[in-house]
């Protein structure tokens, strides 16, 4: 990856007009007669960055390339832009080559970059702590099934249908390997075991629907359990932080955070929880704190791991360093801002309706619930989804997934700030004539 030009800031450009001998741009450039230095050269209004690589894209004819392929797929991994600051900033050596910050001393730039990134994520969730980074999104969630079934003192874990499946996998091969128990529940069911140590729901849900987690924090509540929720970052430029409907412990996957698809990986698990469980949480955790001459530093605390501390009182095993990927979160959540995160998610959801509305249209198609849904929905073909997405990648798109085995010819699409609106309407295109209506 080439590193992108990065503007000076205003002390080394003066630094450099000092080394110069001049005071200022100004003067640097007298000797250019006025009417060259102030041309009116007509451009086109200014583009954003995902506008302007497009275009460049285009002129440069790099149409034929698998990144720019129409991408409708979703289902845990996403397609979202990734500012090109990002890629600039992990890829610096003191980063890209550092592996794990055991010696704080010669760690400070990594560690104070896990800071920042614990401190984007607790905002982010409106939770109280979080940790240094897990795995993925599916590891992070069966850690908080382990989690509550510590704090709790109970053996069984509740998890509503809607959570993805191979989270569900993931959560029973942990809780299982503890000696605890998973219990699937029906969401369109009240009832629920008394006895769980946590509830644990996905919000948007696996099918992209907009759960009702306030009620579901009360039940688990009632119960005396803690709610465990899964969320979509980006949902949260839009939806109700997990911290405000009363989650006790918030994870998600990561990966949409400026890190891109790569054939499985690499993914980050987001881990936060409440303060008071603090001590129960995995992996790791970095403190702020001040050295003897009052300078503020860095370190790592509460790393409550078999490698630091007796293995019976350890809370996880996990060990491999998340630091990069991190740091790539860091980097995203920061030069986006609360006003970026909240214009991506709205562009998903605006968009996502849009493809939506215009699919039902079509003859033989229907959108399978009426229910809210934020960026990904599921909708009922005429014809095998299997056939649709082999049409589909004909035409230079990439399909939905195909979840036929749990609903009968049904696939579940995906819609992000990515897909313009030439993309949707050349699926729905697609679509129509692949049933003639």
């Amino acid at each position: 990856m080439t590193a992108p030009y990065v503007p000076n800031t205003e002390a080394s450009r003066k630094l450099m007009l000092q080394e110069i001998g001049v005071n200022s741009i100004e003067e640097l450039l007298q000797d250019i007669p006025d009417r060259f230095r102030n041309v009116n050269f007509n451009l086109p209004p200014p583009l954003s960055e995902l506008d302007l690589k497009r275009e460049l894209g285009k002129l440069a004819n790099l149409d034929a390339n698998l990144d720019e392929y129409a991408c409708f797929l979703g289902a845990g991994g996403y397609r979202h832009f990734i500012p090109s600051v990002v890629g600039h900033v992990i890829n610096r050596s003191e980063f890209y080559t550092a592996y794990t910050p055991y010696q704080a001393e010669i760690s400070q730039g990594t560690l104070q970059a896990i800071y920042e990134y614990q401190s984007l994520v607790c905002q982010l969730t409106g939770m109280e702590v979080s940790n240094a980074g897990m795995y993925d999104g599916s590891t992070a969630a069966a850690e908080a099934a382990v989690m509550a079934c510590l704090i709790k003192q109970r053996d069984r874990v509740a998890v509503l249908d809607t959570v993805n499946p191979t989270y569900r996998e993931v959560i029973d091969t942990y809780v299982k390997g503890r000696n605890f128990s998973i219990e699937t529940i029906d969401h369109n069911s009240d009832n629920s075991p008394s006895d769980i140590a946590c509830l644990i729901v996905q919000q948007p849900n696996f099918l992209g629907y907009i759960e009702n987690m306030e009620k579901y924090a009360q039940k688990a509540h009632d119960f005396g359990a803690l709610l465990v929720s899964i969320v979509d970052p980006i949902s949260l430029g839009i939806l109700t932080p997990p911290g405000d409907y009363g989650a006790d412990i918030a994870v998600a996957e990561g990966q949409p955070l400026g890190i891109p698809i790569g054939f499985g990986g690499t993914y980050l698990g987001l881990f936060t929880c409440r303060k008071e469980y603090l001590r129960q949480m995995p992996g790791r955790i970095v403190g702020k704190t001040t050295d003897v001459n009052g300078r503020p530093g860095y370190v790592m605390t509460m790393v409550t791991r078999e490698q630091h501390i007796r293995r019976e009182r350890a809370t996880s095993n996990i060990c491999t360093s998340e630091a990069l990927l991190a740091l790539a979160a860091t980097v995203y959540l920061a030069s986006l801002g609360k006003k970026g995160i909240r214009q991506i998610a709205e562009l998903c959801y605006h968009k996502a309706h849009y493809a939506a509305k215009e699919i039902s249209k079509l003859k033989g198609y229907s959108i399978l619930s009426k229910q809210p849904f934020f960026k990904e929905f599921v909708i009922r073909c005429p014809i095998a989804p299997k056939q649709i997405n082999a049409a589909l990648f004909g035409e230079g798109i990439i399909g939905g997934l195909d979840i036929s085995p749990q609903m009968e010819n049904c696939i579940l699409l995906c819609v992000t700030e990515m897909n313009t609106k030439q993309e949707i309407d050349r699926l729905v295109a697609i679509l129509g004539a692949l049933q003639g209506g």
